[in-house]
């Protein structure tokens, strides 16, 4: 396992150093300059339209919300990445890889936007058993790869990906940090088999109920385990609140420190902020346009920032505060790492009882990130096998069950390590597809801005930008929608 692990880490290090970073922040870069910063100068736009709610599908029954697809998409994103995740970064980088964290969250958002309209653009319409209309999308990157660029085999590839990823890999690293927590928790006779298989029962009544019961699960929990832990942090905040200054200047100076440099820190910093950042905020990485397709929205835009601020949400707020949970109780970084070291800096200030609270916040974290990492697989199955997907996917439900339950017994350090060689992967599939694409959100994004400024609420149809490439099923006229529908 030893020799498995440090072959794990060489490919990381070689791969994400000299090819992914750097087109990880390029790509962020272009995007931000091109939109002129549109995931700062937009933000108040995006709290206004994460409101809109959604018509009722043609059976009457409740679509998915800008809302519902927002959560589904945190349900991803806000996962044990952000208890665990910056826990190993502070312990691999120190206090500077939050400082890169923020800055990959700032500069990244801009590709969260463009891969969210872009999935939202290209989405298809979910049909039932018969053939009817369900009233549901899907849709993603793999969709716009075919849809936009007009190459399927690129986006089987990154539909055979992320299933992998997602499905499998990420999915074990939930329920191995689940049980990595409880036995933190109640100590190291936890039965872990055991919670592996509550966690496969609970899991298994959510996945089998398909998109709509997903969205219904996943609005309830998000907020409330969102809530249960920043109380938590600012609760330790609060009681170390004259360590606040000297934790500012640990980040800022474990970015930028002159030691630091001499000691190489700094390169470490940089690496684990971003690939940490990545792993919990998912700009880029091709997994939230997934659940963004799902929305049912009037105009792609929408649901590009809706996208945007749930980058922000991820990692200037939940991150953040795991961050300051950590840094402001002082820890040996040498003695523990992960979720140990969060659960630990928790249980320092506020007493015993907070360990067993995190051990519940990492259980809902983790529970609502296997739904939404599910979710991105069914997807990308049914891109893969078409109208075959009814025969396919209970198999794939039940193997990622397997996972899951594989995940609570495996290693700590392989699994990590081996999500970031998936993750990586991913990245690398979907930049290279959504960088020649995003000409065609920025062209929307005009289109959206020019309805702002006339007092509209925007609305987008395919006829208003007809130069723009591919197959665009879902945004016909209400007229022409009309008349499909008879025939």
């Amino acid at each position: 396992m030893d020799s498995l692990n440090s072959f794990i880490l060489d490919v990381n290090d070689v791969f994400w150093t000299y090819l992914l970073i750097p087109l990880v922040v390029g790509a962020a870069l272009y995007f931000t300059l091109r939109s002129r910063g549109v995931q700062l100068r937009l933000l108040p736009e995006m709290v206004r339209v994460l409101g809109d709610k959604s018509q009722p599908a043609p059976d009457g029954r409740k679509q998915v919300s800008s809302f519902g697809a927002f959560t589904i998409s945190a349900a991803a994103r806000v996962g044990t990445g952000n208890v665990a995740g910056v826990a190993a970064a502070i312990t691999a980088g120190g206090a500077g890889a939050v400082f890169w964290m923020w800055v990959m969250a700032l500069l990244g958002a801009s590709s969260a936007f463009v891969e969210a309209s872009l999935a939202q653009l290209y989405k298809v319409r979910n049909r039932d058993s018969d053939g009817k209309e369900s009233g549901t999308y899907r849709g993603g990157p793999a969709y716009y790869m075919q849809r936009g660029l007009g190459k399927r085999w690129l986006g089987l590839v990154f539909a055979v990906v992320i299933t992998l990823t997602f499905g499998f890999v990420f999915n074990a690293v939930q329920s191995n940090t689940i049980a990595s927590v409880a036995q933190g928790s109640f100590g190291d006779d936890f039965p872990v088999a055991g919670a592996g298989v509550a966690v496969v029962v609970l899991l298994a009544l959510v996945i089998f109920g398909g998109v709509r019961r997903i969205a219904t699960v996943t609005q309830l929990v998000v907020p409330v385990m969102a809530v249960i832990y920043l109380l938590l942090g600012l609760a330790v905040v609060i009681l170390n609140i004259t360590d606040v200054p000297r934790v500012f200047g640990d980040i800022v100076g474990g970015a930028f420190g002159f030691r630091e440099v001499a000691g190489g820190a700094v390169g470490a910093a940089i690496q684990q902020g971003i690939r940490r950042g990545m792993f919990s905020n998912e700009a880029g990485l091709g997994s939230a346009p997934n659940a963004a397709a799902t929305a049912e929205v009037s105009h792609p835009v929408k649901q590009g920032l809706v996208q945007t601020l749930g980058v922000f949400f991820d990692t200037l707020l939940i991150c953040s505060m795991t961050a300051f949970i950590i840094l402001t109780t002082n820890p040996s970084l040498s003695e523990r790492g992960g979720a140990d070291l969060t659960q630990s800096a928790l249980e320092d200030t506020l007493g015993g009882w907070a360990g067993h609270v995190l051990t519940l916040v990492v259980f809902l974290l983790a529970f609502s990130t296997l739904i939404g990492n599910y979710y991105y697989g069914e997807s990308n199955i049914q891109f893969m096998t078409g109208t075959a997907s009814r025969w396919v996917l209970p198999g794939y439900r039940v193997l990622v069950l397997g996972a899951v339950f594989a995940g609570a017994l495996g290693s700590v350090d392989v699994v990590w390590n081996l999500a970031d060689v998936f993750m990586g992967g991913m990245a690398l599939v979907n930049l290279v597809a959504i960088l020649p694409l995003s000409a065609i959100a920025w062209k929307l994004l005009d289109d959206y801005l020019t309805q702002r400024r006339q007092g509209l609420d925007p609305a987008f149809f395919r006829d208003r930008l007809p130069e723009l490439p591919g197959e665009i099923e879902c945004w016909s006229a209400p007229a022409e929608a009309k008349a499909a529908d008879k025939a």
